[in-house]
């Protein structure tokens, strides 16, 4: 948002400088970019006039002048056709900077002639394109003065970065209400007249979707003159950065920048019937006026007229329904159009324009008509004409409601201790309307801010303008004998998880939060126990639209960028929330990681190896086990998400409750993502992991028994369906004190086998911690395993 400081000062009584004015700005939230200021790097240019110009004696293109600089005469060789005696042009002596030309003028001779400075053009002074010959100023110019302001550029340029909340101030008007706000002078009220209409309007207008507009103002004016703007208007538009076009462009935009308050002008002899606004139909078309085409979708909001859509609401015009110099009659558009579709409509087909800038933001619908009778009234001062009376469809929404809050807030949210008739002073300067009853406030909040929601907001309004520098320190270290403040556990676990998975070899991410809709449903969004997807209603991107509802998609992202610059082998996580619909879970913090590629790559010692699901199982328990769950107590179970390889993936289960996923990824996922490489990662959800039992030490100390352990082997022909978790849970459950480890070493099938079954062998380990084992009561251990297992699986002991 950038704005001249006198143009500023039009609706602001302040006599503050451009430092206090920048000052200011930054302090009050409306943070300075930068601040343009042409006068200073114009210092030393002076109003110079050529007293005589004669042929240069060796050239045929240059001529040597005399210019009086009102305080000496100098000669000065120059080549300009237009240069002449008695002209008045910039005289820029030695030792001066051009910009044009990156040069940095010296006392010289050009062919044989003395030559102490140059008459400048406007392209070596960057004011524009002209080069043909040098700038000619008005005669009453007096010699010797400062040439900037004779040229309109000692105004100051003041450039703001404004956050996507605050769209108030996207006209100057707003910026200079917070200004007066904060105590650098005095809002001037806006004067609104009132421009009676002499004719009915011949066009007609309609609104048919009230949610897309609610509102259209449209005045008929006959007899314009379409110009040039003057000069006033000219050098304010370019000043800025804005081309001037012609007057009655040059108006609209005006009112854009100055009071945020966007319009548009159809040369109303172009027009076919009356101007309706409805919603798109897919594959109509536009020619707009940045020369591009644009084929429209559904659902977006047109601007047309009997012969198909003349613009887009709150975009961007149509060239065919356009002004031109040829212009005599003009229909004047000020309307209100839905924030969230202009939005949207901008992202799909990629427009940026002034306009949506500023509707998607939100602008004062109660501002439409002052602004139509302004606008008119310059139109008619301008350009002359007559103007009709006011067609209007639909009405202005109230998007004003009252906020219930309490002084004291201040203290509490803010840290700051203020007096309420300065926070209801600060309040009814910004436009808020306060009525106390009580301790309780009703604060109504104005038109013209879209985005106040409670309490919160106006104890920050309040603040930004008393100044955030104004709130007192505090010191945040605890006081003596005071135990700091210590984290929650799930704060706890994500700092532990970080250190493990790096030690685990794996590189830490922070991707974003959102992605694509196409994607979301992949990974579960509308499909997945009923969890909706979270749209967001103004997303930066089409393809950030979504909120994530898991983190694995975009790992995989990350991961398939670096493959795609020859680093195959990734190996990533990210700790961070996922989120679903309110009615389902929220956000919900997980740990997430995911390799690719080979876990073991090519080697003289040993074959390669791809990684599987053993590899994020290996990672998920590591996890569990690091947060203090018992991972000899879990179960696995094979109900897993749609995004995993069925058979490939498991689920990590305590009791009912899920506590992880880990698996392949499934290949339909990956082929939708355009990735081929394999892929394998876990889920672990941090909230549904149990809080620790107690406060003493996660793990009791080490205790070696000094009894010698016992291994004995078996060898089980069970069913195929049977899963390894069945046996080793049937051999535990036989003694769980006196069996300290049950590991399969083979699975076998085959000859020897039946058909429909496998050989399962399992090395278990007896482990005495009281006296040493007997034969006999190895053997009766062994008999209860053959027996459990038999009991529990049905398998029966290999011959």
């Amino acid at each position: 948002m950038k704005f001249t400081l006198s143009w500023l000062k039009e609706y602001l009584d302040t006599d503050a400088t451009l430092d206090e004015v920048s000052a200011k700005l930054t302090a009050i939230g409306l943070e300075v970019e930068g601040i343009e200021d042409r006068a200073k790097s114009m210092q030393g240019f002076v109003i110079g006039h050529v007293v005589s110009a004669e042929k240069h004696p060796d050239a045929d293109k240059l001529q040597c002048l005399v210019v009086d600089t009102g305080t000496e005469q100098l000669k000065v060789v120059c080549g300009a056709p237009n240069a002449k005696a008695g002209m008045k042009g910039v005289f820029a002596p030695a030792g001066s900077y051009i910009p044009g030309l990156d040069v940095t003028l010296k006392k010289t001779s050009i062919r044989g002639q003395e030559s102490n400075g140059m008459m400048c053009s406007e392209k070596e002074l960057e004011l524009s394109d002209e080069h043909k010959g040098i700038i000619e100023l008005p005669q009453d110019a007096q010699t010797g003065a400062p040439a900037a302001p004779a040229l309109g550029i000692d105004d100051p340029v003041i450039e703001i970065n404004l956050t996507p909340n605050r769209g108030d101030c996207a006209g100057i008007y707003g910026i200079a209400r917070d200004l007066a706000a904060a105590g650098l002078g005095t809002l001037k009220p806006l004067e609104t007249p009132v421009v009676k209409g002499a004719f009915k309007s011949p066009v007609t207008v309609e609104t048919q979707d009230e949610e897309a507009c609610p509102l259209f103002i449209g005045r008929y004016i006959k007899g314009v003159k379409n110009g040039p703007s003057p000069k006033w208007l000219h050098d304010r538009l370019a000043a800025i950065g804005l081309r001037p076009i012609s007057v009655l462009v040059d108006i609209t935009n005006y009112f854009t920048v100055a009071l945020n308050r966007p319009m548009h002008v159809f040369d109303a002899d172009k027009l076919k019937g009356g101007i309706h606004v409805r919603l798109s139909r897919k594959g109509e078309t536009l020619e707009a006026l940045n020369d591009k085409s644009y084929t429209l979708e559904d659902g977006m909001t047109a601007v047309c007229d009997d012969s198909g859509v003349l613009g887009l609401g709150g975009i961007i015009g149509g060239v065919p329904s356009s002004v031109d110099e040829n212009t005599v009659n003009v229909f004047l558009e000020v309307a209100y159009f839905d924030p969230v579709r202009t939005a949207k409509t901008g992202q799909k087909l990629q427009i940026d324009s002034d306009a949506r800038y500023r509707f998607e933001r939100g602008i004062d619908p109660g501002f439409a008509a002052p602004g139509a009778e302004l606008a008119t009234k310059m139109i008619l001062d301008l350009c002359g004409g007559v103007a009709s009376e006011t067609v209007i469809a639909g009405a202005a929404p109230d998007i004003t409601h009252v906020i219930s809050y309490a002084p004291e807030r201040l203290k509490l949210l803010g840290g700051m201790d203020l007096a309420e008739d300065r926070q209801k002073q600060i309040l009814s300067t910004l436009g808020f309307g306060v009525k106390a009853d009580g301790k309780a406030w009703a604060v109504k909040t104005p038109s013209w801010r879209h985005d106040l929601q409670g309490s919160a907001d106006i104890v920050e309004e309040v603040l930004r303008i008393e100044g955030y520098d104004n709130i007192p320190p505090v010191i945040v270290r605890p006081e003596n004998g005071e135990r700091p403040q210590t984290l929650s556990t799930l704060a706890k676990r994500a700092a532990t998880l970080r250190r493990l998975l790096a030690a685990r070899g794996m590189y830490e991410t922070v991707t974003w939060s959102f992605m694509d809709d196409a994607t979301a449903d992949l990974f579960g969004a509308n499909k997945q126990q009923n969890k909706k997807a979270m749209t967001l209603t103004n997303p930066i991107s089409q393809d950030l639209s979504v909120m994530r509802p898991s983190i694995l998609p975009n790992l995989v992202a990350a991961a398939g960028r670096n493959t795609d610059r020859g680093h195959p082998d990734a190996c990533l996580f990210e700790i961070g929330n996922c989120y679903h619909s309110p009615e389902a879970e929220g956000q919900v913090m997980m740990a997430t990681g995911l390799r690719t590629g080979a876990a073991v790559p090519r080697h003289w010692s040993g074959p390669a190896r791809d990684v599987d699901a053993y590899d994020a199982k290996a990672d998920a328990l590591a996890v569990l086990e690091s947060c203090g769950v018992n991972v000899a107590n879990l179960q696995i179970s094979d109900d897993v998400p749609e995004w995993y390889h069925p058979g490939r993936a498991g689920a990590l289960r305590l009791g009912p409750a899920v506590l992880a996923y880990f698996g392949e990824l499934h290949p339909a996922v990956l082929d939708a993502m355009k990735r081929e490489e394999k892929c394998a990662g876990f889920e672990v959800f941090l909230q549904d992991i149990p809080q620790p039992r107690n406060k003493g030490p996660r793990r009791e100390l080490l205790r070696p028994s000094p009894f010698q352990p016992v291994r004995r082997d078996f060898a089980f022909v069970v069913a195929a369906e049977v899963a390894a978790e069945k046996l080793i849970r049937a051999i535990k459950g036989v003694d769980k004190t006196l069996i300290s480890h049950v590991d399969i070493f083979d699975v076998y099938t085959g000859k020897g086998v039946e058909p429909g079954t496998k050989s399962v062998a399992l090395g278990v380990t007896l482990q005495p911690v009281e006296k040493t084992l007997t034969d006999e009561e190895i053997n009766a251990v062994c008999a209860k395993i053959v027996e459990s297992v038999a009991k529990q699986t049905g398998g029966t002991l290999r011959g």
